[in-house]
């Protein structure tokens, strides 16, 4: 009885301890993931990729344009441009001052204002949200790593997203999901389906809103209802897994997949039995980015 008495005392304070862990955390978000936001403001003065690859030509350099995040949109040698990658592609041309054009497959006109109103925020860097041009097209590092310290050369842990670096679990989440989180997801000062200057650090949620409620969407593909259910869990129940727990961004691999504990989420996109590497097929179907059941 001793022996029951204990376990039960010990699961109570266990319980007791996550419920104001929880509580705490949800006081705390807020100011945690810094209650600031860009949304409006002029897009900061920011180091550009060319320059980051001086010093991580190396480490960095030779698998970018292998990279997806890196290959957002492809410049070709005759000077036009290509949106997307070898599951949906579109043709794009320069139209302004950093803006682009797309193609219309179903009439074969250009449409100068389709990309700007939906695609740019997530396929390119720095835009401003008034006039929708970008500072560099594709994703620049500052996408996902922000306003990087100069001194960071001599500490790194100045760098969002480092490895001496342990950011609060909701700002990582946000970087990730500024993009990913394709459908149900506006601005609420523009009203786009990306965010108005998000910079890395920032509180996303203060100016973009999420119906988390997709993430139990039975309508709603494996991988995106996976990336609710993770923001979910983050946001409202303090969970400590993020998109990096398991993605190796320059890695370009999954391999983390490995070291990182079961627990129900992965059933969203693998098998309960087996290996980790046989993922669920499914289709990808978006209204925000034109296409329909491309097979995963």
């Amino acid at each position: 009885m001793t022996h029951q008495g204990d376990n039960a005392k010990t699961q109570l304070m266990a319980g007791f301890a996550l419920m104001i862990r929880r509580v705490f955390l949800s006081l705390l978000l807020p100011f945690s993931i810094a209650a600031q936001t860009h949304a409006g403001k002029p897009v900061p003065e920011f180091v550009p990729g060319d320059e980051c690859l001086f010093c991580h030509r190396n480490s960095i350099g030779p698998g970018w344009q292998k990279n997806a995040h890196g290959t957002t949109v492809r410049s070709r040698e005759d000077g036009s441009y290509t949106l997307g990658g070898r599951n949906h592609s579109a043709e794009l041309k320069k139209e302004g001052y950093n803006k682009f054009a797309i193609l219309d497959k179903g009439t074969g006109a250009w449409n100068t204002t389709s990309f700007t109103e939906k695609c740019t925020g997530c396929h390119n860097t720095g835009i401003d949200a008034k006039t929708g041009s970008f500072s560099a097209f594709g994703l620049d590092c500052y996408a996902c790593h922000g306003v990087v310290d100069l001194n960071h050369s001599t500490d790194t842990s100045l760098v969002w997203l480092s490895k001496k670096r342990r950011d609060d679990v909701a700002a990582v989440t946000s970087i990730c999901v500024q993009c990913h989180l394709r459908e149900s997801s506006r601005s609420k000062s523009t009203g786009k389906p990306w965010p108005n200057n998000f910079v890395a650090g920032d509180n996303l949620w203060l100016d973009y809103e999420v119906d988390l409620r997709k993430a139990d969407d039975a309508e709603l593909n494996v991988g995106d209802r996976h990336i609710y259910r993770n923001v979910r869990e983050v946001l409202q129940q303090a969970s400590e897994v993020t998109c990096l727990s398991c993605h190796s961004v320059h890695g370009n691999s999954t391999t983390k997949h490995r070291k990182v504990l079961t627990n129900p989420a992965c059933l969203d996109c693998h098998e309960s039995s087996g290996p980790k590497k046989f993922v669920k097929k499914y289709s990808v179907s978006s209204t925000t980015c034109n296409y329909n059941a491309l097979r995963r």
